[in-house]
C-alpha cells in the first residue's frame, strides 16, 4: 500500500464505515478501498468522477464543504460512498443513497439510490455493481422496505443484473428559471 493512501481513521466521514457490507469491500481489488465520503474528498477528484455521469460544473472547495456539512447534519439520511484508488488516494467510483421516511407502510422508509459513477479508467471492473450492492446493503440494513433508482433505458440491463426490476414510470418537472440556481443545467 502506498504512503499516499489516507486511512478511514484519519478522515471526517459522512457516516459510520461499519455500515458498508464487508462482503462487498472484500470483493474489491486489493488496490481499491470503499468508504463513506470524506470532508476532504473534493481534493480527491469527487467532482471529476461525477462528470462521467452527467454535467457536474465545478464548485469552489468551500461550497463543496458546505454541502458536505449539510448532508452530515442529517444523520441517518444521506449515505454517499466512494471507491478510492490506494496508490493515488483519488476517487474512482461514487454512489449515493438517501433515505426517505414515510407515513405509509407503518411509517416505513424507502432508499433512493442516486449518482452512480465510475471513472472511465476503471470501468469494466464491476465497480458500479459493487457500489450498488453496498448502497442496497445499507438501505436494507436501515430497514427500508424497498430501494429504488431512476436510470436511462440504456442502463436498464445493468440494474437488472444488480437485482432491480423495471417498474412504473419516472416523471420530471423542472422549476422555472427564476427558481433554479444559475449553475444548474437542465438535462
Amino acid at each position: 500500500m502506498s504512503s499516499k493512501f489516507t486511512p478511514d481513521s484519519s478522515l471526517d466521514l459522512l457516516f459510520n464505515p461499519a455500515l458498508i457490507s464487508p462482503e462487498v469491500k472484500k470483493a474489491l481489488p486489493d488496490d481499491l478501498h470503499m468508504r463513506p465520503l470524506a470532508s476532504t474528498d473534493y481534493a480527491r477528484s469527487h467532482m471529476s468522477v461525477l462528470r462521467v455521469l452527467t454535467q457536474a460544473p465545478d464548485v469552489s472547495p468551500s461550497a463543496w464543504q458546505s454541502q458536505f456539512q449539510a448532508l452530515k447534519a442529517c444523520p441517518g439520511t444521506y449515505y454517499t460512498l466512494v471507491i478510492v484508488s490506494k496508490p493515488t488516494d483519488t476517487i474512482v467510483g461514487v454512489g449515493s443513497l438517501f433515505i426517505e421516511r414515510k407515513f405509509l407502510r407503518g411509517l416505513g422508509s424507502v432508499g433512493h439510490i442516486e449518482d452512480i459513477a465510475v471513472d472511465k479508467s476503471q470501468q469494466g471492473k464491476k465497480l458500479g455493481l459493487r457500489v450498488i450492492n453496498a448502497l442496497t446493503y445499507i438501505s436494507e440494513s436501515m430497514s427500508c422496505y424497498k430501494t429504488i433508482l431512476n436510470c436511462s433505458e440504456n442502463n436498464v440491463p445493468f440494474y437488472e443484473k444488480c437485482g432491480f426490476v423495471k417498474k412504473e414510470v419516472e416523471m420530471t418537472k423542472y422549476a422555472p428559471e427564476q427558481f433554479s440556481r444559475p449553475s444548474t443545467p437542465r438535462l
